[in-house]
């Protein structure tokens, strides 16, 4: 049981890892799928299966979505989102009582079916329930969406941030390519913020700090 309900119109960083850190995001299809996923599920609308979804033509699909689009109902808003090889990190706005938890479940079960059915395995693949932190101020979204968008540069993975395609980094620098998170909530220009990031991405030391301060250590 969570010590404190999600509360709507609060802020949270979600976070969690695959079991025995396992590589579960290890190729461009099952990355994309997964983004589609977040993108999806946020509707209360949304009441396929993804398996099913997937099975539609372009066009269907499209159709669904505009659907979805224009009935506007949603679990949770997406401020900035980043996936690694063995672990993700979200920042949710729950907009619904027990938004985050029943998008979370939806996200995590489709993805934990076709991951295990993709590999031939079973059992759980995440490690236990996700973990979420309660984000209070403004300055602390700011200094987080940074944090998570440097998280591939930290991890060798790639030299810029813009060169990962699995976060929300390039929707933040240019908001045309962005399709899914609500950006607004944070009161800068993406060229002030292109270089909030990049005059950070010669200081991991610094990172540490604020990952210790912002997620207790839990992840890298």
């Amino acid at each position: 049981m969570r010590k404190e309900p999600l509360v709507q119109d609060n802020y949270y960083h979600i976070f969690n890892r695959s079991i025995a850190q396992f590589r579960i995001f290890d190729n461009a299809k099952v990355l994309d799928r997964f983004v589609q996923m977040l993108n999806l599920y946020r509707f209360t609308d949304f009441d396929y299966r993804y398996s099913e979804f997937s099975k539609l033509t372009r066009i269907n699909q499209e159709v669904v979505i505009e659907k979805l689009k224009k009935s506007g109902e949603k679990y949770i808003e997406i401020i900035a989102y980043c996936l690694m090889p063995t672990h993700f990190h979200l920042i949710l706005k729950q907009i619904i009582r027990s938004g985050i938890r029943d998008y979370m479940a939806k996200v995590l079960n489709s993805y934990s079916r076709y991951f295990n059915l993709l590999h031939g395995r079973k059992g759980p693949l995440w490690e236990g329930h996700f973990r979420n932190v309660l984000i209070k101020t403004d300055e602390q979204i700011l200094h987080l969406t940074r944090y998570i968008h440097l998280n591939p540069v930290s991890a060798g993975l790639v030299s810029k941030p813009e060169d990962w395609r699995y976060s929300s980094y390039s929707g933040f620098i240019n908001r045309a390519n962005d399709k899914i998170c609500l950006q607004s909530v944070l009161d800068v220009t993406p060229q002030r913020y292109l270089k909030f990031v990049n005059d950070q991405i010669g200081y991991q030391k610094e990172l540490s700090i604020i990952k210790s301060i912002l997620i207790d250590d839990y992840t890298s």
